[in-house]
């Protein structure tokens, strides 16, 4: 019985498509065609797809341009789709062209060497554009609080020398009062808080170039802070726009921040990534193999060169690490013991018990999503098993030693 497979090698403006049957026996006959990728092209698409009755659809994930085609053939439902990374899809040099790129991806495809991505549900899939845009929106405000520190440099304006927060309150306050005009140091030091660590006599000195600042300066300054605004502005609003579409899930949400380290915003960050479930994954391995925080292989003649892990889902492996950094500093917890158990071995190692760290993690996220339970503290608590076998193991090299070991209860303990 025919199983028709097609593979499409996506670009900007055109797409290569061909189409196999993978139950023919021998050389495969492909039809090949090109289609454009616009809304009528991508119809014609699948049109022709579905005359001949294809069921299974495979592209490349080339840059950004493969999400319209898979947004066209999903909302059809007819086909299966598979996204496989493009670098599993390389072939000799010189050896190039748009058709022979898409007959190997499905000679590939057919013999289950590439590597595929996970693509997520459209609900999913706008949940990680919001999350990710805050992250972006993130990243932006400390490049452009680095940027307005080197122009109050340039200005003379010793502001960030004395104050601990250049975006706090305080100093906010006196920025504005500087970009509207005001020359008068004393009176920008009195807009400081009483809670303020500067005096005024120091605020003041610090503040003494804005008697002689250039206008120009004043509007670059004004500009920084609008955009400083801005930034804020739409982060909140993008957090309260994902907490919005997360709702359903609440309980998902609530039983992940409960994790030592993640809190309520990386929850929302990392199920957005996973999905409320983590359906997808089948074992907290799979999970963590996906993330990109299980150790990594580079076995030659028996050897392992590098233990480095792979790469994997970018936006995740940051949630991860800055809850690692969080979890280790939570008194009591079984994050902190495996911290310190891996410190003491090298002081002078962070990442390595970081990383690790943040594979145990990935883990617990894994098994408070995929089987609905609540994460339980268990790091003051001796392991039964563990104590069982170093007993064994301390019993076994007594004996080696001529000792005759006797097991006795061990005493009680009073408070």
């Amino acid at each position: 019985m025919a199983h028709m497979v097609s593979t499409i090698d996506v670009h900007k403006k055109m797409l290569a498509v061909v189409v196999g049957d993978s139950a023919q026996q021998g050389e495969v006959q492909f039809q090949r065609r090109k289609f454009g990728t616009g809304a009528g092209d991508l119809r014609v698409l699948f049109d022709w797809l579905t005359a001949l009755d294809v069921k299974e659809v495979v592209m490349e994930s080339t840059a950004q341009y493969w999400k319209p085609v898979w947004q066209a053939l999903e909302e059809a439902g007819h086909f299966h789709l598979e996204l496989a990374q493009a670098q599993s899809n390389q072939g000799p040099k010189g050896r190039k062209s748009d058709f022979r790129d898409a007959e190997r991806l499905w000679r590939r495809y057919e013999a289950d060497e590439l590597r595929l991505s996970f693509v997520p549900e459209p609900e999913q899939r706008i949940w990680r554009t919001q999350s990710r845009t805050r992250m972006r929106l993130t990243r932006d405000k400390a490049r452009l609080q680095n940027q307005l520190e080197a122009l109050l440099e340039e200005m003379a304006v010793k502001l960030s020398s004395v104050v601990s927060d250049l975006l706090g309150v305080s100093s906010t306050r006196m920025l504005r009062a500087i970009a509207a005009g005001e020359t008068e140091p004393e009176k920008l030091a009195e807009m400081a808080d009483p809670s303020l660590r500067a005096t005024k006599e120091v605020l003041c000195d610090a503040l003494r170039a804005v008697s002689k600042l250039d206008q120009r300066y004043r509007l670059v300054l004004k500009q920084f802070l609008d955009r400083l605004d801005l930034n804020e502005r739409q982060s909140e609003e993008l957090k309260e726009e994902l907490a919005k579409s997360l709702n359903p899930h609440g309980d998902q949400v609530e039983r992940v921040a409960e994790i030592p380290g993640m809190g309520m915003d990386s929850a929302q960050q990392a199920i957005a990534e996973v999905g409320p479930e983590a359906k997808k994954f089948a074992t907290a391995g799979d999970l963590s193999s996906w993330v990109g925080v299980t150790p990594g292989e580079n076995e030659s003649a028996e050897e392992n060169h590098s233990d480095r892990s792979p790469k994997g889902n970018e936006a995740m492996r940051r949630i991860l690490a800055e809850a690692a950094n969080a979890a280790v500093k939570a008194k009591g917890t079984v994050f902190e013991a495996r911290y310190k158990r891996m410190v003491w071995r090298d002081p002078k190692q962070h990442n390595k018990p970081i990383w690790a760290v943040a594979h145990h993690l990935c883990r617990v996220i894994w098994k408070v999503l995929h089987d609905g339970v609540r994460y339980e503290e268990r790091g003051g608590r001796r392991n039964p098993k563990a104590d069982k076998r170093r007993a064994a193991r301390l019993t076994r090299e007594l004996k080696s030693l001529g000792y005759t070991v006797r097991k006795a209860a061990a005493p009680e303990v009073r408070a």
